[in-house]
């Protein structure tokens, strides 16, 4: 069985009084105790952030931290449990040069995607982290130059794409990745959903409603089968851990 868990952590320097990060901090405790997964991937984490799971997930590594970085900087983090070997890691922008720090034209933030290949024992799996911007024809772009970046990788072994995307399903960059788009010259494999309509929100900008939009999104492709999701609306400590709902799945091998 594989597992996985994502979640926008929410700017750890952003003025959300009684929920800004000094008061959430406490409920990350207990939440990763709860749900332990292979891989977790955070988005939106500054420094400071990433270096406070860290010390609460002492079974795990992490990718996607760039250092040395700005102190406002937001990363794209995936922590993978210590079974897990990361035999090839990138970071790119997503942008017309991923390599350097930039944004399309459009984008208001310079956006960012982490990919890893792992591996344990003779298993091997892609896990893929995003944070798209706001327009629909940016999420587009940033959804092909992903689905070109996985074309170089290989294509028998299964991937899990995880991020807050700021778009629902059936949005243009949801079709690009689904392969419900004729737009995409890509040649590459196309990604499930792990959740099913109706489709619950998962940014509640800490009010536990779940009526809002579903923007972060766990797709899957490969030879592996999808044998539970869920959105996680517990409270930690009294408290939201973010303005995001996590999201957990959990898969086994199909061979």
């Amino acid at each position: 069985m594989i597992s996985v868990l994502t979640l926008n952590l929410r700017f750890g320097l952003a003025d959300d009084g009684p929920n800004n990060w000094r008061c959430r901090k406490k409920g990350f405790g207990p939440f990763l105790e709860k749900y332990r997964t292979d891989f977790i991937s955070f988005q939106e984490a500054n420094d400071f952030q990433i270096d406070f799971l860290h010390n609460i997930l002492t079974e795990y590594n992490y990718i996607g931290k760039r250092s040395p970085s700005p102190s406002f900087w937001q990363n794209n983090i995936i922590f993978y449990h210590k079974k897990w070997h990361c035999t090839l890691y990138e970071h790119f922008f997503l942008s017309p040069t991923p390599s350097v720090p930039s944004r399309y034209r459009k984008s208001i933030w310079p956006r960012q995607c982490t990919i890893g290949l792992f591996k344990s024992a003779s298993r091997q799996v892609i896990c893929i982290n995003t944070h798209f911007d706001f327009d629909a024809s940016v999420q587009a772009k940033s959804a092909k130059l992903i689905l070109h970046r996985l074309s170089h990788l290989p294509d028998d072994v299964p991937a899990i794409l995880m991020g807050d995307f700021n778009a629902a399903p059936l949005s243009l960059c949801y079709n690009i990745f689904t392969g419900h788009d004729d737009t995409s010259s890509v040649n590459a494999g196309f990604f499930k959903d792990t959740f099913e309509k109706p489709f619950m929100g998962t940014h509640h900008g800490f009010t536990g409603n779940t009526d809002g939009d579903h923007i972060d999104w766990i797709l899957f492709r490969g030879n592996i089968k999808l044998i539970d999701s869920k959105l996680i609306k517990d409270t930690f400590k009294g408290i939201y851990i973010s303005d995001h709902f996590p999201l957990q799945a959990q898969f086994v091998w199909e061979d």
